[in-house]
């Protein structure tokens, strides 16, 4: 009995790859409470799949049947290592498993050995996309990274979690975390209370990237050392960034000056990273943004890498990268 309402393909073109898992625990793991997890292989792979004692039977024409085992084994080989499997597990595993063997029927995949994991105190972390991947392996080789694209595609997450583990494994000695203070598109009027209270509202998308990788008591003694750091982008004038994890997120808010003086407060034993979205400038008109103008000047100098993402990197909710990509499609338009 098939796991999911969807329809199977017609009987003359049935055709099935048998997987045998040995471990039945793990199967279970792999197939998730009420099947859930080979549900959403089966719907966004476009397959059926079976479950027969420690068997599944994948089901569809050849290329996404042969792509949808491979993940399969990816993910048991993940639970084989002790790793859990999550709806975000397998939605990575979906967008970075791909055949790496030319022979026919070949359906190994490179995924979860890429050596991409992230250490934090709290979880692992493993880019999702190949431009995650490439994004991640540039901020650990290069000393100023830039993350642009659409909003949801990681680029401040994957970036503070950098930033963490470099951190715990004592490659750096502090985390840096800072924004432009400007308003999206609305004004807010008199904010109460003293400066940090005044700032923390622009800061809070950073302080939340931060509770997801360290325990919120360490958080709290980290910030009151001074270890880890969340100021807005104006507090950084004059300083000199030194043996830090630093990063400028919404960097499109930036001026120019801005951009220049943030980018010039690097110090010996420092990395920094620039994340931002061209498409959401929320400057005044007339106003250029600092990272089109960095993105133009620094691109060809060494020492300096620049990662791009797009609707196809959304790793949050699917209708995200649906809307995003409605967006394009009209802007195009015009």
């Amino acid at each position: 009995m098939g796991i999911s309402a969807l329809t199977p393909p017609p009987a003359q073109d049935i055709v099935e790859t048998v997987l045998e898992f040995p471990d039945n625990r793990l199967l279970i793991d792999l197939c998730g409470e009420f099947d859930r997890n080979l549900a959403q292989v089966e719907h966004q792979m476009g397959v059926h799949i079976l479950r027969r004692g420690n068997r599944l039977a994948v089901i569809g024409d050849k290329s996404s049947r042969e792509q949808a085992a491979a993940v399969l084994r990816s993910l048991y080989a993940r639970l084989e290592s002790g790793r859990g499997v999550a709806a975000g597990d397998i939605d990575g595993a979906m967008r970075m498993g791909r055949p790496t063997g030319e022979a026919e029927g070949a359906e190994q995949i490179e995924l979860f050995s890429t050596g991409m994991e992230l250490r934090t105190r709290k979880k692992p972390i493993e880019p999702r996309t190949e431009a995650q991947k490439a994004y991640v392996a540039n901020l650990f080789q290069n000393e100023l990274g830039f993350g642009i694209g659409p909003a949801g595609t990681g680029k401040t997450y994957l970036a503070v979690a950098v930033g963490v583990t470099m951190f715990i494994s004592g490659a750096v000695e502090k985390i840096i975390l800072s924004r432009p203070a400007v308003e999206a598109g609305e004004r807010l009027g008199f904010l109460p209370g003293d400066m940090k209270e005044k700032v923390d509202p622009y800061m809070q998308p950073l302080y939340d990237a931060l509770n997801d990788f360290l325990p919120s008591k360490q958080v709290e003694k980290l910030l009151q050392e001074k270890r880890i750091e969340i100021a807005p982008l104006a507090f950084m004038r004059g300083r000199t960034l030194s043996n830090a994890f630093i990063v400028l997120d919404e960097a499109q808010n930036a001026t120019t000056m801005q951009m220049k003086m943030f980018l010039t407060r690097l110090g010996e034993g420092s990395r920094m990273v620039i994340t931002g979205d061209r498409t959401q400038v929320d400057l005044p008109r007339g106003t250029a943004s600092g990272l089109a103008d960095a993105e133009r000047i620094l691109k060809g100098v060494k020492g300096v890498t620049f990662n791009y993402f797009t609707s196809k990197d959304v790793v949050r909710h699917p209708l995200v990268g649906r809307i995003i990509e409605a967006y394009e499609a009209d802007e195009a338009k015009a």
